[in-house]
């Protein structure tokens, strides 16, 4: 399901008084492909339930260029809504996701293994209310970067069809 922030606020209150452990991790997610699949059930096993946080096409914009994002917000984030391991999509328009986790409040906040905790922006608010932030593996390889440089190979020596 894909929520408004009110609303993924009243969605985390239902998952604390059912006791469930919330998960939440956070990105892009610009042409879904294995490498975020991976990533996505690996963050759900950390807990009961998962929450993604997805950058607003205007902050993908600042992070990765005017030629991103390739799919718009509504787009990628049916796409990872329907995905098995996700219980729930919000989206956020800042570049990093602080504000957002501040009002989640997630017991455990996934990030990749290409990152390295110290040096997350939202390490400490995470700290601040006594939340948990653990690394996922990373696939070197597999990234939305390396996918669209394969694509933008392939597209030059390929005539149309």
């Amino acid at each position: 399901m894909i929520l408004s922030l009110d609303d993924a606020v009243a969605w985390r209150e239902a998952q604390r008084a059912a006791k469930r452990t919330v998960v939440f991790t956070n990105g892009v997610f610009d042409l879904i492909h294995a490498g975020h699949v991976a990533y996505l059930e690996w963050a759900r096993s950390q807990g009961d339930v998962l929450i993604v946080g997805m950058n607003g096409d205007d902050s993908v914009r600042r992070l990765k260029g005017p030629a991103r994002p390739f799919v718009p917000f509504e787009d990628r984030a049916a796409v990872v809504a329907g995905l098995r391991s996700v219980d729930a999509v919000v989206g956020f328009p800042e570049l990093t996701p602080e504000t957002l986790i501040e009002r989640l409040r997630p017991e455990i906040h996934v990030k990749s293994a290409q990152y390295r905790i110290e040096d997350l922006p939202e390490r400490l608010v995470v700290e601040q209310y006594g939340g948990t932030i653990v690394l996922a593996p990373h696939e070197a390889g597999k990234s939305t970067t390396d996918l669209a440089a394969r694509i933008a190979l392939r597209a030059d020596r390929v005539p149309p069809a």
